[in-house]
């Protein structure tokens, strides 16, 4: 009889040319990684008002910033959620990150706010990226029409990727799609890779993406959607 340690299972050898008896297993489930997700239904009144002002920034400025956003427009404005007409978000914000970061045993930074409209015309989409540098990483979902891409998270298990086991399973490779809804929030670790699958509507996708930075670094160029 061979035992591992308290916590592992015993296993119990037959007799030799008789097949053993299959091992009890106990799982244990290492290395999870934490989003979070919240609906703003009492802002839900202030949403039309948001889209027109989001869509005045375009048209005063229609060339997009770039980065990871293509077929689409995204702020060069970093600080959106700074504007006064946004200021019951960027509150809802700056709440749910306090919360996430007390989960995550970082209450004790400050932290500020960069923020950025993301929109994608038909076709628009985002390459797969990180943000790099930030305490914390999200999104707001301000305009989802029918057809919107999917917000999609890749494994971040660097390995599992070359395994040959696929799929919602144990220790399988495979991604998360997230199907967005106005007035969904959703925080997330900067390090998760992640990507908007194409837009399927000639009504605009809108997000106000955001990262929860230590105080005085919000100046600082970071990956953005």
């Amino acid at each position: 009889m061979a035992s591992t340690s308290d916590k592992a299972v015993t296993f119990t050898w037959t007799q030799p040319g008789v097949a053993p008896a299959a091992p009890v297993l106990q799982p244990y489930d290492l290395f999870p990684t934490r989003i979070w997700q919240a609906r703003l239904p009492s802002l839900r009144a202030r949403f039309a008002e948001w889209v027109a002002a989001v869509l005045q920034m375009r048209a005063a400025d229609p060339k997009p910033a770039g980065r990871t956003n293509r077929q689409g427009w995204n702020s060069k404005d970093m600080a959106v959620l700074e504007q006064p007409i946004f200021a019951p978000l960027r509150d809802a914000v700056r709440a749910g990150c306090a919360s996430a970061l007390r989960e995550m045993g970082v209450s004790d930074i400050p932290f500020e706010l960069q923020s950025w409209v993301n929109l994608h015309d038909r076709g628009g989409f985002n390459f797969l990226h990180v943000h790099e540098g930030c305490l914390l990483s999200g999104s707001f979902y301000l305009q989802v029409p029918p057809g919107s891409g999917r917000f999609v998270f890749r494994d971040p298990r660097p390995g599992v990727v070359h395994g040959y086991v696929k799929g919602a399973v144990p220790n399988g490779c495979r991604d998360i799609q997230l199907t967005p809804e106005a007035g969904l929030l959703v925080l997330f670790p900067c390090w998760m890779e992640h990507f908007v699958e194409p837009h399927d509507n000639d009504e605009p996708r809108i997000v106000i993406a955001f990262n929860a930075l230590t105080a005085g670094t919000v100046g600082a160029p970071l990956a953005g959607n």
